[in-house]
């Protein structure tokens, strides 16, 4: 087995598996290239509703694995993120206005009646994987973060130019995450980068990356197959 790569090299080929991410997915090119219909678009949003409400189930597995007081006090705040906490009504909460502003009934989407067996499939794969796998993996695998920023930028400037007819203040979940998801990854790629310190476990931390990666290209792949991809 040959020596660990250079913190640097390392990074490098973390950042390069973003090849894989769905921004680069057929039935996300065709919503923000502005080709999606309204019942496509309601389809997206209902099915991603079900990602939304375990992201904190799935970081409450990470909380529960580390011993680390110091990892727990940073990684609880994606859970306030996405529950909400005082003022701020959270992550899902905006989720849910979004919907309301493409046309669903909220009721509708929290009865979880349109997510698909594919979306669900994926997700539960993933929360299950944070309870069972190294906390160490699991906030590995929350590296998809390093290419998020990108793709809600890309909703928010091709969403009120194609779809007009969807509420903007329905957009603010995607506001939000340009910044949070930039803070996020900066402390689990730090913690990633300094923690997989062989040459196995990097290896390992890629392998582990790129099984996210294949939930979120399954989820994409499920609302394909159920609600076509217009050309």
């Amino acid at each position: 087995m040959s020596g660990p790569w250079s913190r640097e090299e390392f990074e490098r080929r973390l950042r390069e598996a973003g090849r894989a991410y769905h921004i680069h997915h057929p039935f996300n090119l065709m919503l923000n290239g502005g080709r999606a219909t309204p019942a496509q678009i309601r389809g997206w949003v209902a099915n991603r509703f079900y990602y939304q409400i375990n992201i904190p189930v799935k970081d409450a597995a990470i909380l529960a694995n580390c011993p680390e007081r110091a990892v727990r006090r940073n990684w609880v705040q994606r859970i306030l993120d996405h529950d909400g906490y005082g003022d701020d009504p959270g992550g899902i909460e905006s989720w849910l206005r979004l919907a309301e502003a493409v046309g669903l009934e909220r009721a509708h989407v929290e009865s979880l009646e349109q997510v698909l067996p594919g979306v669900r499939f994926a997700v539960d794969a993933y929360v299950n994987f944070a309870r069972r796998a190294p906390w160490t993996e699991a906030v590995c695998a929350s590296l998809t973060e390093l290419f998020a920023p990108e793709i809600h930028r890309q909703r928010l400037a091709s969403w009120p130019q194609h779809y007009p007819w969807i509420d903007a203040g329905g957009l603010s979940y995607f506001q939000s995450r340009v910044s949070r998801a930039r803070r996020d990854v900066e402390f689990g790629l730090a913690l990633t980068l300094e923690r997989f310190d062989t040459r196995a476990a990097q290896e390992r931390a890629l392998q582990v990356l790129q099984f996210k990666l294949d939930v979120l290209w399954q989820m994409n792949d499920a609302m394909a197959l159920a609600y076509g991809v217009t050309q």
